[in-house]
């Protein structure tokens, strides 16, 4: 199967459609086929789920960037910068080394910017 996101006027993802694939033989066939499908409402872009060229899985009201030809998440605090190698936002404190018998997990605290753990 192949899945592609559709994109409004301002490139977000407004839908994701999945194309069998013996009519997505080429990306833009499957382009083609939703067109028609659809009336032409909107772009479409291929998504892979492994993110393959377009680094991330295409979800509803993400960024397609046309620049770096991917696919960006929803930024998911403000202090979180976007990594231009992975298109994938980083936060300003890396998430703590888990021990892998460390039952532990952390949450994001905006506030002071750092990972808190929760029980």
């Amino acid at each position: 199967m192949a899945y592609f996101a559709q994109l409004d006027k301002d490139n977000k993802v407004i839908d994701i459609q999945v194309v069998h694939d013996d009519v997505a033989v080429t990306e833009a066939a499957g382009v083609e086929f939703l067109t028609q499908l659809h009336g032409g409402n909107g772009w479409w872009k291929q998504t892979y789920i492994d993110g393959g060229p377009r680094k991330n899985y295409a979800g509803i009201g993400d960024t397609y960037d046309r620049g770096r030809e991917a696919f960006i998440y929803i930024q998911p605090f403000p202090s979180w910068t976007l990594n231009d190698t992975t298109c994938q936002w980083d936060p300003p404190t890396p998430y703590p080394d888990l021990d892998p018998d460390d039952k532990k997990g952390y949450d994001w605290n905006e506030t002071t910017k750092a990972w808190d753990e929760h029980t």
